[in-house]
């Protein structure tokens, strides 16, 4: 067993992941900042199928009952009303029982089609990871492999948390919005600790407003713009109105 290769290997995934997560999840079915073509939505979904076993439209509702009830009871991942230690360690339980809650995804994901190729596979969670870890072991070597799986889901589910965690009590603020920036998270989770950012201007494809502010999301969603896999809703940001 390579260890080194193992980490190495394992944050590889994982970036793939929260890249994955950030412009097909995120800021492309949650907010329809923009649009994937459907090559590039189904690499998508089937990378985060491998990957985290997440369905897209819970994964959606969830978010947009967030923006909707941010910091408040009904938040589903508030660390002000749950505690930072409970949304940053159980951030994916906090989601499932969310999820759980049919009304949650009738409510907030209708626009999101519930199609054949999700009844088929995409549903399935334990298949895909079973894929997913079954890739690595072919590919490394079955115990390289396991402990690769081992890094990822322990990263992505730790970043996963940070940004609710700590991107709801930590950092600056340049905006009025229970949210906040924090830079170095943002570099690691894709743009995505620019929280405070996103939620002053959810419906913008870009994260970073601000001099100095770096979105590796943005980057990626230029590149697939150039490429015509990817059309922005707006090219300015538009911030939003707080009453």
């Amino acid at each position: 067993m390579n260890v080194v290769i193992a980490v190495i290997a394992g944050l590889a995934v994982t970036q793939v992941s929260v890249l994955c997560t950030t412009v097909y999840l995120h800021r492309g079915l949650a907010h329809r900042a923009l649009t994937l073509r459907e090559p590039a939505a189904f690499v998508c979904r089937f990378l985060l199928w491998i990957t985290t076993g997440m369905r897209p439209r819970e994964w959606v509702a969830v978010h947009r009952r967030h923006h909707a009830s941010a910091d408040t009871p009904a938040d589903p991942h508030s660390p002000r009303v749950l505690g930072f230690w409970r949304v940053q360690l159980a951030n994916a339980a906090l989601y499932r029982r969310a999820a759980r809650d049919r009304l949650t995804v009738r409510r907030y994901a209708r626009d999101v089609p519930h199609d054949r190729l999700d009844r088929w596979f995409f549903d399935h969670s334990l298949v895909g990871l079973a894929i997913g870890i079954g890739i690595l072991c072919v590919v490394l070597g079955w115990q390289t492999g396991l402990l690769a799986a081992g890094v990822h889901a322990v990263s992505y589910l730790m970043l996963s948390g940070a940004i609710n965690a700590v991107g709801h009590r930590f950092g600056k603020r340049p905006y009025d919005n229970s949210a906040t920036n924090v830079q170095a998270l943002a570099l690691a989770t894709g743009g995505e600790g620019l929280h405070n950012n996103h939620h002053a201007a959810p419906t913008s494809a870009r994260f970073a407003l601000a001099a100095r502010e770096i979105d590796p999301g943005w980057w990626v969603i230029r590149v697939l713009v150039r490429t015509r896999l990817v059309t922005l809703r707006h090219d300015d940001v538009k911030l939003k109105q707080v009453a």
